[in-house]
């Protein structure tokens, strides 16, 4: 390589290095772009409205509502403004109309407790309302609050010639509690915490064939309740689809089959009925029921024959 062309290849090699440079300290001094935050201005008042479907008779929850931006033009008297809405009272309302996904809630539409109707409409359709009397015993220690499943429990003795047979027997399932006393929402403390109370009445909801087992089974013995996990009426439901029982109705939409299943799995039953007896919690109690008394019959008058110096009596009506 000759001496001329070392020289420009020198050259060339300097000015690349000091561009880059130049550039390096160019993009370095320079700030990055600032973006200014804009504040979001709501059009309209913010209006209540349901987070989801919410069918006759929901006891509302807190989950069950929240506050979204409505245009100022479709704003009616009958909704709940943000302003001057107090939040915590609408807590244990009940739902009179269906109220959809969406759609804001009308003061029309939900009924508090103490108001006429309320209980009528916390009832599901067909749907009735019977109450039992608890004790803290019978009653979960007052853990059993309304909104809660539970099945219903029938202790008894049974009687008979021998050792009586006592006996407990699940005789319904799947309850739901509407009330407790009369009280129909939880009772909470300064910190929000749901706060156990003994009561002395329960007031539950049932079919009507089910309420007149209810107030049958009152007289034959004591009732217990006996409190349920979320998780179980589903799974009975499936048990039951699995097994024929229950028969589905067939249809192509998604929605309507997920509310046929949500109604049948609130459904209370006493189709699955068991039952323990004494003798499996002690081997000196009866695993049978005893047999019955055998009546005796009452004696008819007599009348007193004499036959010579023979006398006999004949019961009335015999040959």
């Amino acid at each position: 390589m000759d001496k001329k062309k070392l020289i420009l290849l020198i050259g060339a090699l300097v000015v690349a290095a000091v561009t880059a440079l130049l550039a390096r300290n160019m993009f370095a001094g320079a700030s990055a772009p600032q973006v200014e935050a804009k504040k979001v201005e709501v059009m309209g008042q913010e209006v209540l409205v349901a987070s989801r479907a919410l069918p006759v008779g929901t006891i509302i929850t807190p989950d069950a509502f929240s506050f979204q931006p409505w245009p100022e033009e479709l704003v009616e008297e009958a909704y709940f403004l943000k302003e001057g809405t107090d939040v915590e009272s609408l807590n244990g309302t009940v739902v009179r109309n269906a109220i959809t996904a969406g759609q804001p809630l009308t003061k029309g539409a939900i009924v508090s407790p103490g108001d006429r109707g309320f209980l009528a409409a916390a009832l599901g359709p067909g749907m009735r309302a019977v109450t039992i009397p608890v004790s803290s015993l019978t009653g979960v220690a007052g853990f059993v609050f309304p909104g809660d499943r539970v099945d219903l429990m029938l202790t008894q003795s049974i009687k008979g010639d021998g050792p009586e047979l006592k006996v407990s027997e699940t005789v319904i399932r799947n309850l739901r509690v509407l009330a407790t006393d009369n009280r129909v929402t939880q009772t909470k403390n300064e910190e929000g915490q749901t706060v156990p109370q003994t009561a002395k009445l329960v007031t539950l909801e049932a079919t009507p064939k089910l309420a007149e087992k209810i107030a049958v089974a009152q007289t034959l013995g004591t009732l217990s309740l006996s409190l349920r996990s979320l998780a179980d009426s589903a799974t009975e439901l499936e048990e039951a689809i699995a097994s024929g029982e229950i028969t589905l109705p067939k249809t192509d939409d998604p929605v309507a089959e997920a509310a046929i299943l949500k109604s049948l799995a609130a459904r209370p039953s006493s189709r699955k009925s068991t039952y323990s007896t004494g003798g499996e919690v002690s081997r000196f109690e009866a695993r049978t029921p005893p047999p019955l008394a055998k009546e005796e019959t009452p004696e008819g008058p007599k009348v007193r024959v004499a036959r010579g110096d023979n006398v006999s009596e004949v019961k009335f009506g015999d040959k």
